[in-house]
């Protein structure tokens, strides 16, 4: 299993770059960041700032969106990034939230999502593709390598996920949703004729290291209001039931609209209606050995990353302790002499 953070790009700038070289160094395999232009700082320039300043690490958006920036400028980012410093970057994508729903904006369709993966992947990847009616490609690109990644939570996503994704983001850590929802992607691809063996599995969710459990609850409940506007959507579109496990709808009964000046933030004041049940089930919290024992249970469903949230008061302790005792529990263990 490998191992990312989630930052978000608050100023200073400066402070994502470091947040990102303690990852680094504490074993951390990829960087993501929020992307949200009004809420927060332009992220590309800030990961062409980590990438300078790190070795090791992929690095890229959680998740961008093919609505606020033209797809042919969001491909050359990254073949502009990756002939820097070589093919360290990822593209995270989804139909968006915040960074169209703060300029009254509304998440693009399916459609628009499938054909935005194609273009921006060939494009990343040194090949032409057809776009509005021409075949484009970057002549000053050469080797480029980006994989695209789909943060989905609706059936329709899941089967395009499946479909056309090189890998599926999940951002809620429940393992019996994660089941469901992994399932289904699997036998998306299975059905397209795709090696569903060959898509990479990633479980996103706050990761905070420590025992006292109302404060943590208290520091991650803005995960489960996140949450809760897609979950919305699902229920707008198909109803309370059969669409998705009640597991995952039941809870935002009590939602009563959402702040967008507190996306994403431990002080958020709208997520109030967020159980701690369901900031249990959907983060990760406690000591190291109960991190160890849920990714456990994740790997076992075929996760392959797992991406934690440091939108709190611990993100040095928690990369701390991930670093010396959580990533070796969970990587493959090499004897020097059998």
């Amino acid at each position: 299993m490998d191992f990312g953070v989630v930052l978000q790009t608050n100023p200073p700038a400066a402070r994502t770059v470091q947040l990102a070289q303690l990852a680094e160094a504490h074993g951390f395999s990829h960087v993501w960041t929020f992307d949200s232009h009004l809420l927060w700082e332009e992220p590309y320039v800030i990961h062409s700032a980590i990438l300078n300043a790190t070795k090791r690490v992929t690095v890229g958006p959680f998740v961008t969106n093919p609505a606020t920036r033209d797809w042919t400028v969001t491909a050359s980012v990254f073949a502009t990034l990756n002939e820097l410093y070589g093919n360290r970057t990822i593209c995270g994508i989804g139909r968006g939230d915040s960074a169209v729903r703060v300029t009254n904006g509304k998440p693009v369709t399916m459609s628009e999502l499938r054909e935005s993966i194609h273009v921006i992947r060939e494009l990343a990847n040194s090949r032409p593709v057809e776009y509005k009616g021409a075949t484009l490609q970057f002549p000053w690109s050469r080797g480029s390598e980006l994989e695209v990644w789909v943060a989905a939570y609706g059936p329709l996503a899941l089967k395009l996920t499946g479909e056309v994704g090189d890998g599926f983001i999940l951002q809620l850590a429940d393992v019996d949703i994660a089941a469901w929802m992994i399932k289904t992607v699997r036998d998306a691809a299975a059905a397209a004729g795709r090696d569903p063996d060959a898509i990479s599995f990633c479980v996103a969710a706050p990761m905070y290291i420590g025992d006292d459990w109302q404060h943590m609850r208290d520091q991650c409940r803005w995960f489960g209001g996140m949450v809760g506007n897609h979950v919305a959507d699902i229920v707008a579109k198909y109803g309370e039931h059969g669409a998705v496990p009640d597991a995952l709808t039941d809870y935002i009964a009590g939602r009563q609209g959402y702040d967008y000046n507190t996306h994403g933030k431990a002080d958020n004041d709208h997520v109030d209606f967020v159980p701690d049940e369901i900031v249990d089930r959907f983060c990760i919290l406690g000591t190291a050995e109960e991190h160890i024992a849920k990714l456990e249970q994740l790997r076992a469903l075929g996760v392959t990353q797992f991406a934690g949230y440091l939108q709190h008061d611990n993100k040095e302790e928690t990369m701390r302790v991930y670093g010396e005792t959580v990533i070796p529990a969970l990587s493959a263990h090499v004897t020097a002499k059998a």
